[in-house]
Order: structure tokens, then sequence, then C-alpha cells
């Protein structure tokens, strides 16, 4: 028999959880409720890390953790401090007993790990962080620097090597600076004249906000809540992934309509657990991080990583942002997921620190997952998918304002991206093979590159058993019905380091490739004989047809018919919450005869030797347009991803 937990802040752990005599924390209801219960959870503040102790039994049989209908509960992992001392000037000082901390104490838990990169002699960061009134610090190297913070306007993307203006300059004088002893830690913070006692001073406490403790806890959805404030670590693909919510190796949770802000690193772990590796590169030196991703994958396979425990994950119209690392992270345990119709900005964007695994978006072994409409902006990396990108699709979204928006790194496909706007100078990254791109605005670059010094796997169609290995050598890409607006790409963004290629506006890096699989073929027939050595030198086909390029940008030159117009802008600009796109087109936009395409007009992908397909298997359906309008067969339709797209000035709404 199914029954509602109530907890309340003016409740008491004693009750029996009724409306009448509600719980007073949420994980004393987390230790009662059992398959089919939900926990409803009234009005205020919690400072708890919600640890369940069981889960659902299927989808129909689940536990569920919702906010009171109307009414906003907080959930942090974050304690208010009080006992402030001045300490000169502006600092003020606190000590405090690590007893609040209790085993993990984030001052002296260092981001460290494999994939995280300082510089030589720079002082390495710290889990811990101090608020005012909700605003986050930056950590200072020492206490002296505490006393004199330097106000930064702009700051370096370590990727690109841009120089980013800065949010909100004067956040950027708001530092601390800890020292952990054996029995305290006293925590040193400019809070820039305002007095910490009588203001709302915080700091970190809780590893996690929303994260059980074993693995294996299915069908939780947790729905309607501000998480916020949590100590997460690194999670780089070879590590443990925990984040400030998510469900440690499980199956089937729903994580929607949620208010998640203020991840250390990651908000949203839908990722790998310890067993499988956990940072052994860094604390081995044997090998390198590579090869022990490579090797999680086949040690996932031996504990149960399958469709039938592990991922089918939906995350949805949840409000993510101001995290360190991620807004949502994933290795292995992402599989088969949704992520749908949230709202992702400001991710990585403080970049008190930095590594190799940061985006809006990052997940490895997303095979099956399905990305689409959401928001995505103001990130360091949009969407980053690193390793088998396999049955993955990315659809409908909007990006924009990101110093990059797609980076689909070492994958074989197949993958499918449509009907998005990649609207930030460096739309699309692909070091990746066997994609296809179908009905996106494209106003930025894109960048092609090869990758012959990793092998990384490809898997059967629907599945997570391993079908084989490969390197990258690029192309086997499709692109149908692209619309790409843009000139020379800016300098910095174009120009890449020495021994990597260019980046271009359009699809000109291809230039060289074979134009069709039958060409391909060919050019291996006129090799000289041998098994594997006569495909070294041999570029992949790459199928371009019915694409659009305006203000500049170039098609690859093997293109059947490429439509190619003078002038033409197009950007993306906010009002408020709403996100419009400013176009002025020249005629021509219907001139490439742009049907709808399906999976089955989309050429197999050759490593993987699989088909563009849904996830039941059947013929991938790709006729619906970024706003929810659907495309029929049976008349021609704008390159890009508006179906109504017009020549002329216009004003679309996107969001």
């Amino acid at each position: 028999m199914t029954s509602q937990l109530h907890v309340a802040t003016t409740g008491s752990d004693d009750a029996d959880g009724s409306a009448r005599r509600p719980l007073r924390t949420i994980n004393r209801a987390a230790a009662l409720a059992r398959p089919g219960d939900t926990v409803v959870v009234h009005a205020g503040e919690y400072r708890e890390w919600v640890t369940p102790r069981r889960g659902g039994l299927s989808d129909s049989r689940r536990i569920t953790y919702q906010a009171a209908e109307g009414e906003h509960v907080v959930i942090k992992g974050s304690e208010r401090i009080t006992g402030w001392e001045p300490d000169g000037g502006t600092v003020w000082k606190a000590v405090v007993p690590n007893t609040l901390f209790g085993d993990f104490n984030p001052f002296a838990e260092e981001i460290a790990g494999d994939w995280i990169v300082y510089a030589e002699g720079a002082p390495h960061k710290h889990l811990g962080d101090v608020y005012l009134n909700g605003v986050g610090f930056y950590e200072a190297g020492s206490r002296d620097e505490v006393s004199e913070p330097e106000k930064r306007t702009e700051i370096l993307d370590a990727w690109t090597g841009v120089t980013d203006r800065v949010r909100h300059p004067e956040q950027t004088l708001l530092v601390w600076y800890a020292e952990v002893a054996a029995t305290t830690t006293t925590i040193w913070a400019n809070f820039q004249g305002a007095d910490p006692n009588v203001e709302l001073a915080e700091i970190n406490v809780r590893r996690s906000v929303f994260y059980p403790l074993v693995p294996h806890l299915d069908y939780i959805t947790v729905r309607g809540f501000e998480l916020a404030q949590a100590a997460t670590p690194w999670t780089p693909p070879t590590a443990d992934q925990p984040g400030l919510i998510g469900p440690n190796w499980a199956k089937g949770w729903i994580i929607e309509d949620n208010h998640i802000h203020d991840a250390k690193c990651s908000a949203i772990s839908i990722g790998k657990e310890a067993s499988t590796g956990h940072h052994l590169a860094t604390e081995r030196g044997d090998k390198p991080g590579y090869q022990y991703q490579l090797e999680s994958v086949f040690a996932a396979r031996q504990i149960g990583w399958d469709r039938e425990h592990i991922g089918s994950h939906v995350i949805r119209r949840n409000h993510i942002h101001d995290c360190g690392q991620n807004g949502i992270v994933g290795h292995l345990g992402c599989v088969f997921s949704t992520i749908e119709d949230n709202h992702i900005h400001h991710i990585a964007l403080k970049r008190e620190f930095y590594g190799y695994e940061i985006g809006g978006i990052k997940l490895h072994a997303a095979i099956d997952v399905e990305i689409r409409h959401n928001r995505i902006h103001d990130c360091s990396l949009g969407t980053w998918l690193d390793w088998q990108t396999q049955g993955t699709r990315v659809s409908r979204n909007v990006y924009h304002d990101n110093n990059r928006d797609l980076f689909i790194e070492v994958s074989h496909g197949p993958y499918l991206v449509d009907h998005n706007v990649l609207a930030s100078p460096a739309a699309i990254e692909l070091w990746s093979q066997g994609g296809a791109f179908v009905n996106n605005l494209v106003l930025g670059t894109v960048w092609l590159e090869p990758v012959m010094d990793r092998a990384t796997p490809y898997h059967l169609p629907h599945s997570t058993q391993v079908a084989g290995y490969a390197f990258i050598v690029g192309g086997d890409d499709r692109w149908i019905g692209n619309l790409f607006i843009g000139g020379d790409p800016p300098t910095a963004y174009g120009t890449r380091p020495e021994g990597h290629s260019p980046a271009y506006a359009g699809t000109a890096g291809y230039d060289g490739h074979p134009a069709s699989f039958a060409e391909y073929l060919q050019r291996i027939d006129e090799q000289p004989p041998g098994d594997h050595q006569r495909f070294l030198d041999v570029k992949q086909a790459v199928y371009a047809r019915r694409n659009v390029y305006a203000a500049g940008a170039r098609p690859f030159a093997g293109e059947s018919g490429p439509v190619v117009l003078d002038g033409g802008s197009a950007t993306v600009v906010t009002d408020g919450d709403e996100v419009y796109l400013v176009t002025d087109l020249p005629d021509g936009l219907y001139a490439a005869d742009a049907t709808p395409a399906g999976g089955r007009d989309l050429e197999r992908v050759r490593f993987a030797d699989a088909e563009f397909e849904e996830r039941d298997g059947s013929p991938a359906v790709i006729t619906t347009d970024l706003t929810g309008a659907a495309k029929g067969t049976e008349r021609t339709y704008p390159a890009g991803p508006l179906a109504g797209l017009t020549a002329g000035s216009r004003r679309t709404r996107l969001w």
C-alpha cells in the first residue's frame, strides 16, 4: 500500500510523517519510504545531504521526493556561519570546529585527479567555498591575498586562448582562504564591507545534496526543489563521479523541475562509480588516463553495465547554473537517458580551476542518449560528447554565447545532430567520424580533426556490448539541409595550435575527402596491396547535399550543387527569459530543395556498420523543427532548423 510522508521545518523526526504530524528531516522520510511512496516536503530551508535508503521497483512503483505544490523548498549542502570576527579592513575570520564537517572537510579536500591541470607552482584549489547572500567567493592563494584581492574584468579560457569578460567583476573581490588544523578550520574572507554576522554568510560542508551512498537504488523521482551549495569533487570519466544530485550507478531516475546551482564541480551526475576505476592514472602514474578509461568500459560490463540495470534516466525542465565544472556529467551510467527542456548556463566561467572534463553537458559513452530542446549558453563549452557517442541524438537545442557550442570527440557514430541553433563563434568541433548533421543553423566555425593516437570502442547497435575499437581517421559524416551563415573565422577561434587542422566557416574542412562510398572504394583499390596498410592514407567519404552557405561560409568541394548566397546575417538575442533569432537573409533558402530526411536517407556508418535509428531500432524520424512544428514529406522546407524561416528581415522566438 502506497502512502505519503510529509516533512516540514516545524516537524519532528519522532512524528509519524502524516500531514498533521510531519517529520523534520528529509533523511528521516527517506529511511521510511518504500516503493510507491511519495515524500512531500513543505516550504523552508533544509540543510542536509539526502541519502535514500531504498529505491523503487519499477517505473510505476517509484519513490518520489517532491516539493509541496506551490511551496518553495531549498536543500543546501552548506551551513550558515555567524561567529565571524573582524580581522583587518574588510576581512573577517571564522574559526570552525572540524566536527561540523565530520569525516569530509571541503576546505582540506583539493580539486585534484585525472585530467585536472594546474600551472607549475600554482596553488591547488579546494572544495570549500564561501557565500554571501548566495553569491560564491573565489579562493585566494594566501591570507595576504584576502586583504588585497585583485579585481578582474577579463579571464583567460585556457582551451581556446581567448580572453573573456568577467560577468560580475565586483564578485572577484569576494575572496577567501582557509587553513585546516587538527580540530579547527580557520577561514578568512573579504566581505567588502558587509557584516557576515548580519548578512547571510554560508560555507560548504556537505559533498552532495541528494545522492545515495550505495549504487542500484532505482526508480527515484526528485521534483520541484531548489538544490544548492555542494562541495562536489572533480569528476573525470576515470573516477567516481558524484554530483550535487544523482543516482550513483542506478536505473530509471527522474530529476525534473528543479533549480540546481552552485556545485563546486558538477551539479547532476549520471555517471560511473568507483569500482571501475578511481583516478588511477593520477594515483599510479604508470599508464595514461586514456588506457584506464578504456579499461573502465570492460570493467563496467563485468559488473552489469547494460540497459536492464543502468541508465534510462530522465533529466528535464531543470534550471542549472553557476557550477565550476559541469551542469550534467556522466560516464557509462548515462546510457539510454533523456536530457530535455533544461536551461543550463554559466558553467565553468569562474575558472578557479581548469581541466579537460568541463562543459554544460559532459558525457562519455552516451549510448542512445537524447539531448533535446535545451537552452545552453554562457558556458566554457556547451556540450561535450566524448567517446562512444553512438545512437546519440542532439536535437532542437539552442546554443549561444558559449566559448564553444558542441564538441564530439573520438567517437565512431552513428550519432545525429539535427535542428539545432549553434550560434557561438566556435560552433562545432569534430574529432570524430560517423555523424549526421541535418537542418542545423551554424553561425560559427567547424573544426575537423583526426585522432590517430587513441583507439576507442564502438558497440553493437543499442547495446553496451563492445563490437570493436578503432582510431579516428575523420570523415564518414553526413551534412544535409544545414544553413551556414558566417565569413572567415575570427582569428582567436579560427587558428589552432601547431599540428592541428584549422577551423572553417562551412564544410570546406572536408576538401580532399571522397564524395561517395563508391569513390572511397575506388581510392582504396588504387592503393598498393596490403591488408590494413592500403586504408591508412585514404580519407573516408563525406556525404553533403542540400546545404545553404551564406555570408562567406564555404562548402565542401565534393558537395553536389551547394547553394551559396551573398550576404546575410543572423544572431541570437535575449529579452529577459525569452530568446530570439534575428535574421536578415537573401533569397535562396529554399533553393536546396530540403525535403525532410529520415534515418534510411542517411548512409550507413562504416566502422560501427550501423544505421541511424531510434532507440527501438526503427529508422530515425527527423521531421520536427526546433520550435516543435511538424514537417511533412509532401513539401520542401528552407535549410536550417526552422520550418518557417524566410528571406528578408525576421525575428523568430526560439525559447
